[in-house]
Protein backbone atom coordinates (compact mmCIF):
# COMPACT_ATOMS: atom_id res chain seq x y z
CA UNK A 1 0.00 0.00 0.00
CA UNK A 2 1.20 3.52 -0.65
CA UNK A 3 2.14 5.67 1.68
CA UNK A 4 0.22 9.02 1.81
CA UNK A 5 3.83 10.99 0.95
CA UNK A 6 3.73 8.26 -2.02
CA UNK A 7 0.03 9.14 -2.85
CA UNK A 8 0.25 12.84 -3.34
CA UNK A 9 3.65 12.83 -5.43
CA UNK A 10 2.01 9.82 -7.47
CA UNK A 11 -1.12 12.55 -7.72
CA UNK A 12 1.21 15.59 -8.14
CA UNK A 13 2.90 13.96 -11.16
CA UNK A 14 -0.50 12.24 -12.67
CA UNK A 15 -2.23 16.31 -12.47
CA UNK A 16 0.79 17.98 -14.14
CA UNK A 17 1.49 15.28 -16.77
CA UNK A 18 -2.52 16.19 -17.57
CA UNK A 19 -1.98 19.54 -17.44
CA UNK A 20 0.99 19.16 -19.79
CA UNK A 21 -0.91 17.05 -22.10
CA UNK A 22 -3.61 20.03 -22.56
CA UNK A 23 -1.27 22.48 -22.71
CA UNK A 24 0.97 20.66 -25.47
CA UNK A 25 -2.08 19.93 -27.26
CA UNK A 26 -3.34 23.35 -27.09
CA UNK A 27 -0.49 24.78 -28.43
CA UNK A 28 -0.44 22.67 -31.28
CA UNK A 29 -3.76 23.70 -32.03
CA UNK A 30 -3.08 27.37 -30.85
CA UNK A 31 -5.24 28.77 -28.81
CA UNK A 32 -7.96 30.84 -30.01
CA UNK A 33 -7.17 34.44 -31.32
CA UNK A 34 -10.64 35.86 -30.78
CA UNK A 35 -12.39 33.90 -27.73
CA UNK A 36 -16.07 36.27 -27.93
CA UNK A 37 -18.20 35.88 -30.98
CA UNK A 38 -21.80 35.78 -32.08
CA UNK A 39 -22.85 33.63 -34.04
CA UNK A 40 -26.76 34.23 -36.38
CA UNK A 41 -29.17 31.31 -37.36
CA UNK A 42 -32.72 31.23 -38.60
CA UNK A 43 -35.16 29.14 -36.90
CA UNK A 44 -34.96 26.10 -38.22
CA UNK A 45 -34.01 22.68 -36.83
CA UNK A 46 -30.73 22.29 -39.03
CA UNK A 47 -29.51 24.63 -36.83
CA UNK A 48 -29.11 22.36 -34.30
CA UNK A 49 -25.28 21.71 -34.34
CA UNK A 50 -24.78 25.56 -33.20
CA UNK A 51 -27.14 25.07 -30.38
CA UNK A 52 -26.04 21.38 -29.42
CA UNK A 53 -22.26 22.82 -28.93
CA UNK A 54 -23.34 25.54 -27.34
CA UNK A 55 -25.60 23.78 -24.54
CA UNK A 56 -23.57 20.67 -24.57
CA UNK A 57 -20.33 23.45 -23.91
CA UNK A 58 -18.05 22.01 -26.79
CA UNK A 59 -17.67 25.93 -27.59
CA UNK A 60 -16.31 26.28 -24.03
CA UNK A 61 -14.16 23.10 -24.14
CA UNK A 62 -12.54 25.23 -26.93
CA UNK A 63 -12.13 28.51 -25.23
CA UNK A 64 -14.92 29.80 -27.18
CA UNK A 65 -17.51 32.19 -25.82
CA UNK A 66 -20.55 32.41 -27.80
CA UNK A 67 -23.71 33.78 -28.15
CA UNK A 68 -26.24 32.79 -30.35
CA UNK A 69 -28.96 35.83 -32.04
CA UNK A 70 -31.39 34.56 -34.39
CA UNK A 71 -32.04 36.42 -37.40
CA UNK A 72 -34.98 37.91 -39.28
CA UNK A 73 -34.13 36.81 -42.99
CA UNK A 74 -31.02 35.20 -44.74
CA UNK A 75 -30.31 38.37 -46.08
CA UNK A 76 -30.11 39.71 -43.11
CA UNK A 77 -28.02 37.32 -41.53
CA UNK A 78 -25.58 36.88 -44.79
CA UNK A 79 -25.20 41.18 -44.38
CA UNK A 80 -24.12 40.21 -40.49
CA UNK A 81 -21.75 38.27 -41.57
CA UNK A 82 -20.03 40.07 -44.19
CA UNK A 83 -20.39 43.60 -42.37
CA UNK A 84 -18.94 42.06 -39.08
CA UNK A 85 -21.56 41.99 -36.71
CA UNK A 86 -21.89 37.93 -36.84
CA UNK A 87 -18.97 35.74 -36.56
CA UNK A 88 -19.98 32.99 -38.61
CA UNK A 89 -23.97 31.68 -39.37
CA UNK A 90 -25.92 28.67 -40.38
CA UNK A 91 -26.28 29.25 -43.93
CA UNK A 92 -28.29 28.62 -46.94
CA UNK A 93 -24.84 25.99 -48.96
CA UNK A 94 -25.80 28.31 -51.69
CA UNK A 95 -25.06 31.74 -49.82
CA UNK A 96 -21.36 31.61 -49.72
CA UNK A 97 -21.27 30.02 -53.16
CA UNK A 98 -23.68 33.32 -54.81
CA UNK A 99 -21.49 35.78 -52.57
CA UNK A 100 -17.95 34.48 -54.07
CA UNK A 101 -19.61 34.66 -57.66
CA UNK A 102 -20.96 38.27 -56.54
CA UNK A 103 -24.72 36.88 -56.87
CA UNK A 104 -26.72 39.51 -54.94
CA UNK A 105 -24.19 39.85 -52.56
CA UNK A 106 -20.37 40.05 -53.43
CA UNK A 107 -18.21 38.81 -50.77
CA UNK A 108 -15.50 36.15 -50.23
CA UNK A 109 -17.55 33.46 -47.60
CA UNK A 110 -16.12 30.17 -47.04
CA UNK A 111 -17.20 27.21 -45.33
CA UNK A 112 -14.85 24.87 -43.12
CA UNK A 113 -18.22 22.49 -42.11
CA UNK A 114 -21.56 20.98 -43.89
CA UNK A 115 -24.29 21.30 -41.22
CA UNK A 116 -26.32 18.42 -42.25
CA UNK A 117 -28.14 16.23 -45.20
CA UNK A 118 -31.67 16.27 -46.01
CA UNK A 119 -34.19 18.15 -43.85
CA UNK A 120 -36.45 19.46 -46.17
CA UNK A 121 -40.13 19.25 -47.45
CA UNK A 122 -42.83 20.14 -50.26
CA UNK A 123 -45.97 20.98 -49.06
CA UNK A 124 -49.19 21.98 -50.80
CA UNK A 125 -52.54 23.49 -49.74
CA UNK A 126 -55.41 21.03 -48.79
CA UNK A 127 -57.30 21.87 -52.16
CA UNK A 128 -54.09 21.34 -54.22
CA UNK A 129 -53.96 17.88 -52.58
CA UNK A 130 -57.09 16.99 -53.18
CA UNK A 131 -56.52 17.44 -57.18
CA UNK A 132 -53.86 15.79 -56.83
CA UNK A 133 -54.26 12.33 -55.41
CA UNK A 134 -57.16 10.92 -57.96
CA UNK A 135 -54.88 9.94 -59.97
CA UNK A 136 -52.24 8.79 -58.01
CA UNK A 137 -51.34 5.38 -57.23
CA UNK A 138 -52.08 3.62 -53.92
CA UNK A 139 -50.52 1.21 -51.44
CA UNK A 140 -52.37 -2.17 -50.68
CA UNK A 141 -53.51 -0.33 -47.05
CA UNK A 142 -54.85 2.83 -49.61
CA UNK A 143 -52.14 5.24 -48.54
CA UNK A 144 -50.87 6.89 -51.68
CA UNK A 145 -47.35 5.64 -53.02
CA UNK A 146 -44.36 7.75 -52.09
CA UNK A 147 -42.26 9.65 -53.75
CA UNK A 148 -45.11 11.90 -54.97
CA UNK A 149 -43.88 13.22 -58.55
CA UNK A 150 -44.66 16.58 -59.72
CA UNK A 151 -46.44 14.61 -62.25
CA UNK A 152 -49.40 14.42 -60.29
CA UNK A 153 -49.25 18.50 -59.46
CA UNK A 154 -49.17 19.41 -63.35
CA UNK A 155 -52.67 18.93 -64.41
CA UNK A 156 -53.72 20.89 -61.49
CA UNK A 157 -51.05 23.75 -62.35
CA UNK A 158 -52.74 23.39 -65.59
CA UNK A 159 -56.65 23.90 -64.56
CA UNK A 160 -55.43 27.10 -62.01
CA UNK A 161 -53.83 28.65 -64.71
CA UNK A 162 -56.21 27.79 -68.03
CA UNK A 163 -58.75 29.90 -64.86
CA UNK A 164 -56.78 32.67 -65.54
CA UNK A 165 -54.77 32.39 -62.26
CA UNK A 166 -51.34 31.60 -61.63
CA UNK A 167 -49.96 29.14 -59.35
CA UNK A 168 -48.27 30.23 -56.77
CA UNK A 169 -45.44 28.44 -54.28
CA UNK A 170 -42.58 29.46 -51.98
CA UNK A 171 -38.94 28.95 -51.26
CA UNK A 172 -37.16 30.79 -48.67
CA UNK A 173 -34.18 32.54 -50.78
CA UNK A 174 -33.13 32.60 -54.25
CA UNK A 175 -30.21 30.95 -54.08
CA UNK A 176 -31.32 28.39 -51.21
CA UNK A 177 -31.45 24.63 -51.54
CA UNK A 178 -35.16 24.87 -51.18
CA UNK A 179 -35.50 27.27 -54.42
CA UNK A 180 -32.98 24.20 -56.69
CA UNK A 181 -34.88 21.46 -55.08
CA UNK A 182 -38.67 22.74 -55.67
CA UNK A 183 -36.95 23.67 -59.05
CA UNK A 184 -36.09 20.17 -59.70
CA UNK A 185 -39.04 18.57 -58.59
CA UNK A 186 -41.14 20.80 -60.74
CA UNK A 187 -38.73 20.10 -63.68
CA UNK A 188 -38.64 16.27 -63.25
CA UNK A 189 -42.30 16.32 -63.81
CA UNK A 190 -42.74 18.60 -66.71
CA UNK A 191 -43.40 21.69 -65.13
CA UNK A 192 -41.26 24.55 -66.10
CA UNK A 193 -40.48 26.71 -62.89
CA UNK A 194 -38.71 29.82 -64.80
CA UNK A 195 -35.25 31.44 -65.58
CA UNK A 196 -33.38 34.27 -63.87
CA UNK A 197 -31.91 37.19 -66.42
CA UNK A 198 -29.52 39.01 -63.93
CA UNK A 199 -27.65 40.48 -66.85
CA UNK A 200 -30.75 42.40 -67.70
CA UNK A 201 -31.85 43.34 -64.63
CA UNK A 202 -34.47 40.59 -64.06
CA UNK A 203 -33.81 38.70 -60.53
CA UNK A 204 -37.37 37.54 -60.16
CA UNK A 205 -36.68 33.55 -61.71
CA UNK A 206 -40.42 34.04 -62.99
CA UNK A 207 -39.42 34.17 -66.97
CA UNK A 208 -41.17 31.45 -68.96
CA UNK A 209 -42.65 30.09 -65.41
CA UNK A 210 -45.58 27.64 -65.24
CA UNK A 211 -45.37 27.60 -61.62
CA UNK A 212 -44.12 30.74 -60.01
CA UNK A 213 -41.75 30.66 -57.23
CA UNK A 214 -40.92 33.58 -54.38
CA UNK A 215 -39.41 34.07 -51.94
CA UNK A 216 -41.08 33.53 -48.03
CA UNK A 217 -39.41 33.66 -44.91
CA UNK A 218 -39.88 29.91 -43.03
CA UNK A 219 -41.67 30.82 -40.78
CA UNK A 220 -44.32 32.61 -42.11
CA UNK A 221 -44.85 29.44 -44.86
CA UNK A 222 -47.68 28.31 -43.23
CA UNK A 223 -49.67 31.65 -42.85
CA UNK A 224 -49.09 32.69 -46.00
CA UNK A 225 -50.13 29.45 -47.78
CA UNK A 226 -53.28 29.20 -45.26
CA UNK A 227 -53.78 33.06 -46.44
CA UNK A 228 -53.83 31.53 -50.21
CA UNK A 229 -51.49 34.03 -51.12
CA UNK A 230 -49.14 30.43 -52.13
CA UNK A 231 -50.70 27.10 -53.05
CA UNK A 232 -47.58 25.21 -51.67
CA UNK A 233 -43.98 25.59 -50.77
CA UNK A 234 -40.30 24.07 -49.91
CA UNK A 235 -39.49 24.99 -46.65
CA UNK A 236 -37.01 23.10 -43.83
CA UNK A 237 -38.58 22.11 -40.59
CA UNK A 238 -40.39 22.52 -38.44
CA UNK A 239 -42.57 24.90 -41.03
CA UNK A 240 -43.94 21.70 -43.01
CA UNK A 241 -44.89 19.34 -39.88
CA UNK A 242 -46.47 23.03 -38.90
CA UNK A 243 -48.91 23.09 -41.78
CA UNK A 244 -50.24 19.51 -40.67
CA UNK A 245 -51.01 20.36 -36.94
CA UNK A 246 -52.78 22.83 -38.21
CA UNK A 247 -54.36 20.88 -40.88
CA UNK A 248 -53.92 23.73 -43.74
CA UNK A 249 -51.70 21.91 -45.60
CA UNK A 250 -50.04 18.91 -46.84
CA UNK A 251 -46.12 17.56 -46.84
CA UNK A 252 -45.88 15.67 -50.21
CA UNK A 253 -42.33 15.10 -50.80
CA UNK A 254 -38.98 15.32 -49.06
CA UNK A 255 -35.88 16.58 -50.55
CA UNK A 256 -34.65 12.61 -49.18
CA UNK A 257 -36.98 11.61 -51.73
CA UNK A 258 -35.44 14.05 -54.40
CA UNK A 259 -31.73 14.02 -53.56
CA UNK A 260 -30.98 11.06 -51.27
CA UNK A 261 -28.50 12.55 -49.19
CA UNK A 262 -28.39 16.03 -50.44
CA UNK A 263 -26.41 18.50 -48.43
CA UNK A 264 -28.54 21.32 -46.55
CA UNK A 265 -26.96 24.03 -44.73
CA UNK A 266 -23.54 25.59 -44.09
CA UNK A 267 -21.74 27.04 -41.48
CA UNK A 268 -20.15 30.03 -43.51
CA UNK A 269 -17.49 32.37 -42.40
CA UNK A 270 -16.08 35.26 -44.31
CA UNK A 271 -12.27 33.93 -45.78
CA UNK A 272 -10.81 37.23 -44.13
CA UNK A 273 -12.48 35.61 -40.59
CA UNK A 274 -10.75 32.71 -41.31
CA UNK A 275 -6.90 34.11 -42.08
CA UNK A 276 -6.56 36.86 -38.83
CA UNK A 277 -8.18 33.72 -36.55
CA UNK A 278 -6.79 30.45 -38.01
CA UNK A 279 -6.84 28.71 -34.63
CA UNK A 280 -10.42 29.83 -33.42
CA UNK A 281 -11.49 28.69 -36.81
CA UNK A 282 -10.44 25.25 -36.61
CA UNK A 283 -11.71 25.49 -32.61
CA UNK A 284 -15.29 26.49 -34.01
CA UNK A 285 -15.03 23.61 -36.66
CA UNK A 286 -13.97 21.00 -33.68
CA UNK A 287 -17.02 21.78 -31.79
CA UNK A 288 -19.25 21.89 -34.65
CA UNK A 289 -17.99 18.41 -35.39
CA UNK A 290 -18.15 17.09 -31.53
CA UNK A 291 -21.81 18.66 -31.74
CA UNK A 292 -23.01 16.92 -35.11
CA UNK A 293 -21.63 13.84 -34.07
CA UNK A 294 -23.53 13.96 -30.45
CA UNK A 295 -26.59 14.19 -32.58
CA UNK A 296 -26.66 11.30 -34.51
CA UNK A 297 -24.71 8.59 -32.17
CA UNK A 298 -26.51 5.37 -31.04
CA UNK A 299 -28.95 5.59 -33.52
CA UNK A 300 -29.96 8.96 -32.76
CA UNK A 301 -30.45 8.32 -29.25
CA UNK A 302 -30.10 12.18 -28.47
CA UNK A 303 -32.15 13.22 -30.51
CA UNK A 304 -35.66 13.55 -27.73
CA UNK A 305 -32.86 15.91 -26.17
CA UNK A 306 -31.93 17.81 -28.76
CA UNK A 307 -35.68 18.46 -29.36
CA UNK A 308 -36.32 19.71 -26.06
CA UNK A 309 -33.95 22.33 -26.96
CA UNK A 310 -34.37 23.09 -30.18
CA UNK A 311 -38.21 24.21 -28.92
CA UNK A 312 -37.13 26.66 -26.77
CA UNK A 313 -38.00 30.46 -27.57
CA UNK A 314 -34.60 31.04 -28.04
CA UNK A 315 -33.53 28.47 -31.02
CA UNK A 316 -36.36 27.23 -32.85
CA UNK A 317 -39.71 27.67 -30.61
CA UNK A 318 -41.59 25.74 -31.97
CA UNK A 319 -43.78 22.94 -30.05
CA UNK A 320 -41.56 19.90 -29.04
CA UNK A 321 -43.97 17.67 -30.79
CA UNK A 322 -43.87 19.37 -34.35
CA UNK A 323 -39.86 19.16 -33.93
CA UNK A 324 -39.98 15.83 -32.72
CA UNK A 325 -42.27 14.57 -35.86
CA UNK A 326 -39.19 15.22 -38.26
CA UNK A 327 -36.32 14.85 -36.08
CA UNK A 328 -36.73 11.45 -34.56
CA UNK A 329 -36.97 9.65 -37.39
CA UNK A 330 -40.21 9.54 -38.88
CA UNK A 331 -42.43 11.77 -41.16
CA UNK A 332 -45.98 13.35 -41.42
CA UNK A 333 -47.09 13.15 -44.78
CA UNK A 334 -50.76 13.79 -45.04
CA UNK A 335 -52.66 13.64 -41.67
CA UNK A 336 -52.08 10.16 -39.61
CA UNK A 337 -49.59 9.09 -42.45
CA UNK A 338 -47.08 9.14 -40.18
CA UNK A 339 -43.81 6.71 -41.91
CA UNK A 340 -40.67 5.97 -41.31
CA UNK A 341 -37.64 8.28 -42.28
CA UNK A 342 -35.09 7.91 -40.22
CA UNK A 343 -32.66 10.02 -42.44
CA UNK A 344 -34.83 13.24 -42.83
CA UNK A 345 -32.23 14.97 -40.61
CA UNK A 346 -28.45 13.53 -40.94
CA UNK A 347 -26.21 15.72 -39.20
CA UNK A 348 -22.64 13.65 -38.81
CA UNK A 349 -23.25 10.00 -40.66
CA UNK A 350 -22.43 9.48 -43.96
CA UNK A 351 -19.48 12.27 -44.01
CA UNK A 352 -22.13 14.98 -43.46
CA UNK A 353 -19.66 17.85 -42.24
CA UNK A 354 -17.48 16.61 -44.62
CA UNK A 355 -17.42 20.14 -47.58
CA UNK A 356 -17.06 18.24 -50.29
CA UNK A 357 -16.44 20.22 -53.81
CA UNK A 358 -18.87 17.92 -55.65
CA UNK A 359 -21.69 19.69 -53.27
CA UNK A 360 -20.52 23.36 -54.24
CA UNK A 361 -20.47 22.35 -57.78
CA UNK A 362 -24.37 20.82 -57.42
CA UNK A 363 -25.41 24.40 -56.88
CA UNK A 364 -23.29 26.08 -59.02
CA UNK A 365 -24.84 23.76 -62.15
CA UNK A 366 -28.44 24.76 -60.75
CA UNK A 367 -27.22 28.43 -60.46
CA UNK A 368 -26.68 28.14 -64.38
CA UNK A 369 -29.34 25.80 -65.44
CA UNK A 370 -31.89 28.49 -64.36
CA UNK A 371 -29.77 31.84 -65.54
CA UNK A 372 -28.80 33.24 -62.13
CA UNK A 373 -25.18 32.49 -64.07
CA UNK A 374 -25.78 33.81 -67.33
CA UNK A 375 -23.56 32.43 -69.55
CA UNK A 376 -21.29 29.14 -69.95
CA UNK A 377 -18.62 28.68 -67.79
CA UNK A 378 -15.53 25.70 -68.34
CA UNK A 379 -15.56 22.50 -66.20
CA UNK A 380 -12.50 24.18 -64.74
CA UNK A 381 -14.16 27.34 -63.23
CA UNK A 382 -16.93 25.26 -61.25
CA UNK A 383 -13.94 23.62 -60.01
CA UNK A 384 -11.77 26.77 -59.07
CA UNK A 385 -15.18 28.32 -57.63
CA UNK A 386 -15.74 25.51 -55.39
CA UNK A 387 -12.40 25.35 -54.14
CA UNK A 388 -12.25 29.19 -53.16
CA UNK A 389 -15.63 28.57 -51.08
CA UNK A 390 -15.21 24.93 -49.41
CA UNK A 391 -12.34 24.26 -47.27
CA UNK A 392 -11.45 20.66 -46.28
CA UNK A 393 -8.22 21.75 -45.56
CA UNK A 394 -9.50 23.78 -42.17
CA UNK A 395 -12.01 20.66 -41.94
CA UNK A 396 -9.24 18.01 -41.40
CA UNK A 397 -7.27 20.22 -39.16
CA UNK A 398 -9.55 20.24 -37.19
CA UNK A 399 -10.71 16.44 -37.56
CA UNK A 400 -7.07 15.09 -36.85
CA UNK A 401 -6.99 16.96 -34.00
CA UNK A 402 -9.77 15.50 -32.68
CA UNK A 403 -8.97 11.93 -33.05
CA UNK A 404 -5.73 12.56 -31.77
CA UNK A 405 -7.29 13.61 -28.54
CA UNK A 406 -9.29 10.26 -28.92
CA UNK A 407 -12.93 12.63 -29.07
CA UNK A 408 -13.45 11.13 -32.31
CA UNK A 409 -12.27 7.84 -34.52
CA UNK A 410 -10.40 7.80 -37.62
CA UNK A 411 -13.33 5.34 -38.98
CA UNK A 412 -16.12 8.43 -38.69
CA UNK A 413 -14.32 10.88 -41.13
CA UNK A 414 -13.25 10.30 -44.43
CA UNK A 415 -9.93 8.73 -45.58
CA UNK A 416 -7.85 12.30 -45.41
CA UNK A 417 -4.92 10.39 -47.04
CA UNK A 418 -7.20 9.20 -50.33
CA UNK A 419 -10.15 11.78 -50.29
CA UNK A 420 -10.26 14.26 -53.88
CA UNK A 421 -13.56 16.64 -52.58
CA UNK A 422 -15.42 14.73 -54.60
CA UNK A 423 -18.30 12.14 -54.22
CA UNK A 424 -18.61 9.30 -56.69
CA UNK A 425 -21.15 9.73 -59.38
CA UNK A 426 -24.88 10.27 -57.69
CA UNK A 427 -27.63 8.76 -58.91
CA UNK A 428 -30.13 8.54 -56.65
CA UNK A 429 -32.16 11.23 -57.36
CA UNK A 430 -35.98 11.52 -58.06
CA UNK A 431 -35.62 11.92 -62.11
CA UNK A 432 -32.76 8.90 -62.04
CA UNK A 433 -30.19 11.69 -64.03
CA UNK A 434 -26.68 10.35 -62.84
CA UNK A 435 -24.74 14.03 -61.70
CA UNK A 436 -21.10 13.57 -61.69
CA UNK A 437 -19.21 16.79 -59.72
CA UNK A 438 -16.33 16.58 -62.27
CA UNK A 439 -18.54 17.26 -65.32
CA UNK A 440 -20.69 19.81 -64.32
CA UNK A 441 -21.14 20.27 -68.41
CA UNK A 442 -22.39 17.15 -69.47
CA UNK A 443 -24.32 16.83 -66.17
CA UNK A 444 -26.26 20.50 -67.44
CA UNK A 445 -26.87 19.07 -70.89
CA UNK A 446 -28.15 15.62 -69.49
CA UNK A 447 -31.07 17.46 -67.67
CA UNK A 448 -34.18 18.24 -69.99
CA UNK A 449 -34.96 21.52 -68.61
CA UNK A 450 -32.58 24.14 -67.99
CA UNK A 451 -30.23 26.57 -70.32
CA UNK A 452 -27.48 24.20 -72.22
CA UNK A 453 -24.14 25.46 -72.98
CA UNK A 454 -24.36 28.13 -75.72
CA UNK A 455 -27.98 29.58 -74.51
CA UNK A 456 -27.94 32.85 -72.86
CA UNK A 457 -31.50 34.44 -72.11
Amino acid sequence: MLSLKKLLISSFFTAASCVVSISSVAEELGYPEKEELTFGFIKLTDMAPIAIAYENGYFEDEGLYVTIEAQANWKVLLDGVVDGRLDGAHMLAGQPIAATIGYGTQANIITPFSMDLNGNGITVSNQVWEKMKVNMPKQADGRVQLPVKADYLKPVVEEIRASGKPFNMGMVFPVSTHNYELRYWLAAGGLHPGFYAPHKGDTSGQLDADVFLSVTPPPQMPATLEAGTIQGYCVGEPWNQQAVFKGIGVPIITDYEIWKNNPEKVFGITEEFAEKYPNTTVRIVRALIRAAKWLDENDNANRPAAVKILSQSNYVGADYEVIANSMTGTFEYEKGDVRSVPDFNVFFRYNATYPYYSDAIWYLTQMRRWGQISEDKPDAWYKETAAKVYRPDIYKTAALSLIAEDLASPSEFPDFVKETGFKPPQTEFIDNITYDGSQPNAYLESLVIGLKQGQKL
